[in-house]
């Protein structure tokens, strides 16, 4: 799941201008990453007061209600603190009203998970303006003001997906490949692209693979993701080997396509966040692999971080945050917990149901149960 498009997604839009139209980062990036979070402990004798988290929406990405919203909340209150997670269902105003009563209010922290860096960025203004110190979550709002961002890599997010397409395409000389991209308004989509183009251009530019077309979706949208590939492959002559797609929203939507056109389990798909939908699609052979994030280590490097600010001890918050993302819009760098995202293909789905972050009953039901005895997974 704005702002101003990034250098790479504005060339990509430019491209594919005849066309209508999910999720992580590289030694290109400007980003360094953390291993892990912090354990989120709780504080001492509880850190005391309200923290107030806004997420951006429900209908592009299941993760944000099924997993950040709970592992926040338990995080946050595991440090003593009064804990109030609301979602702007993709409204920009509604964001903003929500931060406007989190502010008024006097949060000790606001955490955000911003719809784009505008409003990301004119919220923290904001908070800053009233002394609260703000959290970008999982998003960094491009020409924001927040110290502070917690993530995964997320060049290394589209690193693994441009690796994962390229491995399974290896024994197809000049494989043919789609790229179905996320919002043009969302940097992480635009690390995404990047850490994919750090893999595949050299590919494109070996004959090893060829790029039929990159296309940005605006707003993540699902629907528009499915009619826009349904254009690109048939201007192709129905003709694709592998596509990338930027999540597994936009993967299903891919899929729906080809199960239409008799081409589902031959052609690998690429996603990102390991949603059920998603990994009963890896189950079966319609989508080739997800990119699994560990939500509860970045909820809890949230929490972590909250802790600190509340406390002012600014040098606690600077030990968590030890890499750095760079915010090109605003020339700065902000200092961040960025962590690690894992390919996930077939055989790894059982290990994102053994952590606990979708149920075996989500995900083994009906035809998939076969498989996902063979596997181990219960």
């Amino acid at each position: 799941m704005r702002t101003k498009t990034l250098t790479l997604l504005a060339a990509v839009a430019s491209v594919s201008l005849v066309l209508t139209a999910c999720g992580a980062n590289s030694s290109n990036s400007g980003t360094s990453s953390s291993s892990s979070a912090p354990a989120s402990a709780p504080a001492a004798g509880g850190a005391s007061g309200k923290v107030g988290v806004i997420l951006p929406e429900t209908a592009t990405s299941a993760r944000w209600e099924a997993f950040d919203k709970p592992m926040l909340e338990k995080a946050l209150k595991a440090k003593g603190f009064d804990v109030d997670v609301q979602n702007a269902q993709g409204d920009v105003q509604k964001f903003s009203t929500l931060a406007d009563g989190f502010i008024t209010q006097g949060v000790k922290v606001l955490i955000i998970a911003a719809i784009n860096s505008e409003v990301g960025s004119a919220v923290a203004k904001k908070a800053k303006n009233a002394g609260i110190p703000t959290i970008d979550y999982d998003r960094l709002n491009l020409g924001g003001s927040s110290d502070y961002y917690v993530s995964f890599d997320n060049v290394k997010v589209g690193a693994l997906q441009g690796q994962g397409l390229a491995d399974a395409l290896k024994d197809k000389k000049g494989a043919e490949v789609i790229q179905i991209e996320g919002a043009p308004t969302d940097n992480n989509a635009t690390l995404f692209a990047n850490g994919q183009a750090s893999v595949l251009d050299a590919k494109y530019a070996s004959g090893d693979l060829k790029k039929v077309r990159i296309q940005a979706i605006d707003n993540w949208d699902n629907q528009k993701g499915g009619q826009t590939f349904e254009q690109i492959l048939t201007s192709n002559g129905g003709k694709v080997d592998g596509v990338v797609a930027a999540n597994d929203g936009l993967a299903g939507a891919v899929i729906t396509v080809l199960k239409k056109n008799g081409l589902n389990g031959k052609v690998p798909v690429t996603g990102q966040d390991a949603t059920a939908d998603g990994l009963k699609a890896i189950l079966r052979g319609d989508q080739y692999l997800t990119i699994f994030k560990p939500i509860e280590e970045e909820a809890n490097g949230a929490a972590d971080l909250a802790a600190a600010l509340a406390k002012g001890d600014k040098a606690a918050a600077d030990a968590i945050a030890k890499g750095v993302s760079k915010d090109p819009t605003g020339n700065r760098d902000v200092k961040s917990l960025l962590l690690e995202p894992k390919l996930t293909l077939k055989d790894g789905v059982k290990e994102v149901i053994t952590k606990g972050y979708v149920k075996a009953s989500e995900v083994c039901a009906g035809d998939l149960q076969a498989v996902c005895t063979q596997l181990g997974i219960s």
